[in-house]
């Protein structure tokens, strides 16, 4: 434990930038290998607009590295936080913190993303993607990243984590993401045992379904008890399954950047009334 401790409070830039492209690397392949959809697209066309948006997460993300930084020490020096003053073994304070941060920098910012208009209007462009993989997980507007660096600190001020349970953090959030995105297709009884535990690809692929009521169901990243927890667990095989948001099915208007980043600015488009076919059901 105390390695893990050693390598992630000090873990080099160069490190965090392999978790990231390595991610992507083994998830593409992989979608060769194992699809879960057929996609007839231009992987590489697609995969430039989401790297694009991936990049400008990583200068948002970098832009708040220092109040990061300075929330977690200010915690940890202060004794500020739930595992602060619970004062557990450091087994423990892994796990509890893991959770909190990922439900208030995960699953609370992406929660109130669905549920407050004018946050919705930037996380459009995460679901306008029509064909969802390993690439489409940080396809994020700049302002939306800029919701979830902030819910970041929020969480690491609540959670009390020292800085190397951040980096921890971050760097199963950023796997888990892409893994959970991948256009990848496991075995459907792994899977299913997967779901009980983490954000499984079959799990989270009924959030990127183009109607509601799918649509607003399964909003975790890395662990799936907030979903089971909260009533908003949903599951539709991937057959049933068609992605995007109806309210921008045009390809002008999810497959050009300029477009993308100047959707939240125009006139709100409300969503299709529920499918009636297609309500989530607890189970697979």
């Amino acid at each position: 434990m105390e390695d893990v401790i050693l390598f992630f409070e000090k873990i080099p830039s160069s490190w965090r930038a392999a978790f990231l492209i390595g991610g992507l690397a083994l998830f593409w392949s992989l979608e060769s290998i194992v699809p879960l959809m057929k996609f007839s697209y231009h992987k590489w066309k697609h995969a430039g607009i989401n790297i694009f948006l991936t990049l400008t997460t990583v200068l948002i993300n970098l832009a708040f590295a220092g109040l990061l930084y300075l929330s977690s020490r200010w915690a940890v020096a202060h004794s500020f936080g739930v595992i602060q003053w619970l004062q557990l073994p450091l087994w423990a304070e892994m796990l509890i913190g893991l959770l909190l941060l990922d439900l208030i920098g995960a699953y609370l910012i992406h929660y109130l993303e669905h549920r407050v208009r004018w946050m919705w209007r930037f996380h459009i462009i995460h679901h306008s993607d029509p064909h969802v993989d390993t690439t489409t997980a940080n396809r994020h507007h700049p302002v939306e990243s800029v919701f979830r660096a902030v819910f970041t600190i929020l969480a690491v001020l609540i959670a009390g984590a020292p800085m190397w349970l951040v980096m921890l953090y971050q760097s199963l959030s950023v796997f888990f993401s892409q893994f959970n995105h991948a256009n990848i297709k496991l075995p459907s009884k792994v899977d299913k045992w997967l779901s009980y535990f983490i954000v499984s690809p079959d799990m989270h692929k009924v959030h990127h379904h183009y109607r509601l009521p799918l649509t607003d169901t399964n909003y975790g990243n890395i662990f799936s008890i907030w979903d089971r927890l909260f009533g908003t667990y949903a599951f539709r095989p991937p057959q049933q399954l068609r992605y995007g948001i109806d309210t921008h099915l045009k390809e002008e208007e999810h497959s050009r950047i300029v477009r993308l980043l100047t959707i939240p600015f125009e006139p709100y488009r409300p969503a299709s009334p529920p499918e009636e076919a297609t309500k989530p059901v607890n189970e697979k």
